[in-house]
C-alpha cells in the first residue's frame, strides 16, 4: 500500500525512444573509442 504510479505521456516515452534510436546510429556510424584496441590492416594509429 502506498504505492505511487506515476503517469508518462506517450510523447515523452516517444521522445526517449527517439533519442535511444539517435544514440544507437551515431555509435555505429562513430564508433566510441578503444584506446586498449590494435590497429586493424591498413589502419593508422590514433594519438591522443
Amino acid at each position: 500500500m502506498g504505492d505511487v504510479v506515476r503517469f508518462v505521456p506517450k510523447s515523452e516515452l516517444e521522445r526517449a525512444r527517439l533519442i535511444a534510436e539517435a544514440r544507437a546510429i551515431y555509435d555505429s556510424i562513430f564508433p566510441p573509442a578503444a584506446p586498449d584496441r590494435a590497429p586493424q590492416d591498413g589502419e593508422e594509429r590514433v594519438k591522443t
